[in-house]
């Protein structure tokens, strides 16, 4: 009796995953709860004060053409990360144990130490920028104004979107993402889509940011997903 008052109240106490706005992630895309799609583009950052004003202007004119080509709203993200330099110094370590040369195998000793001692005393950052790319049933103007609508009638079939609506929605998607990249990369910056593996690491150090240094996720087969 005991055993089943316990097992109760366990279960009202609502997990983590349930207090998310995401319900699934698959096929490099972002599911949310109310059956709208997200995918997410990693985009590099220029040095703006270096160029010179012809360049400056010619930057910001392809900024201004490409925040008018756009019909949906996008979401800009940046994160600042302590530098993770763990695979680093373990690769330096390699090497050296590797090292014939005496002499080289000090240097690479006292180089790595250096390394460890620096970033940890100066706890350097590093600067992430991401571009969020949502598809809304209900902002995709290409199809009628009921076709959106019935859409999201039952966003709960949405989310278990069994392939037919999950494969046409992902296509729009994709063909908005493709813009995005194209507009991105005519600013003169360097973009890539994060596949399902990265999407879940963002997620993973976005929301465990004190225990995603030392506790790295896993790779995306080896991790078992509650259903």
């Amino acid at each position: 009796m005991k055993n089943k008052k316990v097992e109760k109240k366990r279960k009202k106490i609502p997990t983590s995953r349930q207090n998310l706005m995401i319900n699934e992630i698959k096929e490099d895309c972002v599911i949310m709860k109310d059956g709208t799609l997200r995918g997410v583009i990693m985009v590099s950052s220029i040095n703006f004060a270096l160029k010179n004003e012809d360049e400056q202007n010619a930057t910001i004119s392809a900024y201004v053409s490409f925040l008018n080509s756009l019909e949906y709203p996008l979401q800009i993200l940046i994160q600042s990360r302590e530098l993770n330099i763990g695979p680093y110094l373990k690769k330096l370590t390699k090497i050296e144990a590797e090292q014939t040369n005496e002499l080289l195998r000090v240097q690479i000793a006292d180089y790595r130490s250096f390394v460890a001692q620096l970033v940890e005393m100066s706890n350097i950052t590093s600067k992430v920028f991401y571009v969020v790319v949502p598809y809304d049933p209900l902002s995709n103007k290409s199809k009628s104004f009921w076709s959106r609508t019935t859409e999201i009638i039952n966003p709960a079939i949405i989310v278990h979107l069994k392939d037919k609506r999950f494969k046409t929605r992902k296509h729009d998607l994709d063909t908005r993402l493709r813009l995005v990249e194209s507009g991105l990369s005519g600013i003169g910056l360097e973009v890539v889509r994060l596949d399902t593996q990265s999407l879940i690491e963002l997620y993973y150090t976005t929301f465990n940011p004190d225990i995603a240094l030392s506790e790295p996720m896993s790779e995306l087969n080896k991790i078992q997903v509650e259903k």
